[in-house]
C-alpha cells in the first residue's frame, strides 16, 4: 500500500502526522479486541488451528482485513508460538497441555492502518517457571515503552529492555525485532530489544513502531524449523513474547494496542 503522509528523517523513518493517531488508534483497538476474545478458548485440548478459526472469524464479523494472510505465503490469520517456540509458529493440529504457555500475534488492516500487537496465554496452570518468564518479558515491554519519548534514542530502548531482562537473569533474543508500521506492515526503523542508550536513531513525535522483545528463559539463540516460519529457541527453553504498537507523542508515547478487556496479562 502506497504510504504518502508525512514527511521521512534521513534514517528512512516516516513522521506522521497528528491526524492519523485516530486511524492507529481504531487499528490497534481492533487487534486488541481480538485477542481479548481468543483468550476464553486457549484451554488444555484446543488447537492452535481452533484458535486461528475464530481468529480469522472475528476478523470477518468485524469487517477488517486479516494482514498476515497472503503475506510472503502465509496463510494464517495468526501466529501461534507455544513454550519453545519464540515466534511465528503456524497455526495446526498442535493440541494444547495443561501449563503450555503460548503467544498469539493478530495484525489487522483497518482503514489502510496497521494495527499489530500479541500476548501471552496459558492453557490450564501456569507453572511458576513459565508464571516468572510472562512476568519479566511483560515487565521489559513496558519498561522499553517508558523509555520512549522525543529526545530519547532507539538504543535507549533496546539497552532498558536488555539491562532488565538479564538483571532477572534471562536472555533477549537478538534475532527478531520490532519495526515501524502505520499504512504499511512493516518499515524503517528496525527497533532492536538490546543495545546501548544514547546509540540509534533519535525518536521524534509522529513515529510509529511496534515494540515486542522475546525473553527466553535460557539462552538468546534461535533457529528456523524446515517450513521457513518457525523460530524455536536453539537450547528448547521456554520463550515468552508481548507486543504493543506505539506513537511517540510530544511528552512520551501512546499504546494504541492496549486491552479493551484488561486482559494483555494472562494472570487477569
Amino acid at each position: 500500500m502506497d504510504d504518502t503522509r508525512g514527511r521521512i528523517t534521513r534514517n528512512g523513518i516516516r513522521i506522521y502526522e497528528d491526524a492519523d493517531f485516530a486511524g492507529m488508534r481504531k487499528a490497534g483497538e481492533y487487534a486488541a479486541r481480538i485477542l481479548d476474545d481468543v483468550a476464553a478458548l486457549v484451554v488444555p485440548g484446543a488447537t492452535t488451528a481452533a484458535l486461528d478459526d475464530f481468529i480469522r472469524a472475528e476478523i470477518e464479523r468485524h469487517g477488517v482485513t486479516s494482514a498476515t494472510i497472503g503475506y510472503k505465503g502465509y496463510q494464517h490469520a495468526s501466529c501461534i508460538s507455544v513454550n519453545h517456540v519464540v515466534c511465528h509458529g503456524i497455526p495446526g493440529p498442535k493440541v494444547l497441555s495443561d501449563g503450555d504457555i503460548l503467544n498469539i500475534d493478530v495484525t489487522v488492516i483497518v482503514d489502510g492502518w496497521f494495527g499489530d500487537s500479541s500476548r501471552m496465554y496459558v492453557a490450564g496452570n501456569l507453572p511458576r517457571k513459565a508464571e516468572r518468564l510472562i512476568q519479566v518479558t511483560h515487565d521489559a515491554l513496558m519498561v522499553g515503552i517508558e523509555a520512549v519519548r522525543p529526545g530519547a534514542t532507539f538504543g535507549d530502548i533496546g539497552h532498558a529492555i536488555q539491562t532488565y531482562v538479564e538483571a532477572n537473569r534471562m536472555s533477549v533474543v537478538r534475532d527478531f525485532c520490532g519495526h515501524g508500521l502505520g499504512r504499511v506492515f512493516h518499515a524503517p526503523p528496525n527497533v532492536l530489544h538490546y543495545g546501548r542508550a544514547g546509540t540509534g536513531a533519535v525518536l521524534e513525535e509522529g513515529m510509529f513502531f511496534t515494540i515486542e522483545p522475546m525473553v527466553n528463559l535460557g539462552r538468546p539463540e534461535t533457529k528456523v524449523l524446515a517450513d521457513d516460519w518457525t523460530a524455536v529457541t536453539r537450547d528448547k527453553s521456554l520463550s515468552a513474547q508481548f507486543e504493543h504498537s506505539v506513537g511517540v507523542t510530544a511528552d512520551g508515547c501512546e499504546i494504541f494496542t492496549l486491552s479493551p478487556a484488561g486482559k494483555f496479562h494472562p494472570t487477569y
